[in-house]
């Protein structure tokens, strides 16, 4: 004998990810709320932020991941019966990859002068 789930085992089952994401979504809130009034009492006291994001080590990161990710699928599409366009899969983020690296480089070398 199988039972049918209920009328109120459904709607639990609704509620569960909306909870979850208002939940998460308030706590992104106050999370993103407290680090502006901590940045604008930094501020008002002549403290200076800190920077946290570093752009060259973001961009050698990025670069080299999107590079291998374009090497690795331009191979795979080029050794399967795929056609043409799909290659086009692999050489975009190589090409991403190659730029971000080449920005890294230049970047680097300007930093140096």
């Amino acid at each position: 004998m199988v039972s049918e789930p209920t009328t109120a085992a459904h709607v639990v089952i609704a509620v569960i990810p909306i909870v979850g994401i208002v939940m998460g979504s308030t706590i992104i809130f106050f999370y993103l709320l407290w680090q502006h009034r901590e940045k604008i009492k930094m501020i008002e006291r002549g403290i200076r932020p800190s920077a946290v994001f570093d752009l060259e080590v973001f961009s050698l990161l990025t670069g080299l991941l999107a590079g291998i990710l374009g090497i690795l699928l331009t191979v795979f599409f080029i050794a399967s019966p795929a056609g043409p366009f799909a290659v086009l899969g692999g050489l975009i983020p190589l090409g991403v990859g190659v730029a971000l690296l080449t920005f890294f480089m230049i970047r680097r070398k300007a930093n140096r002068e």
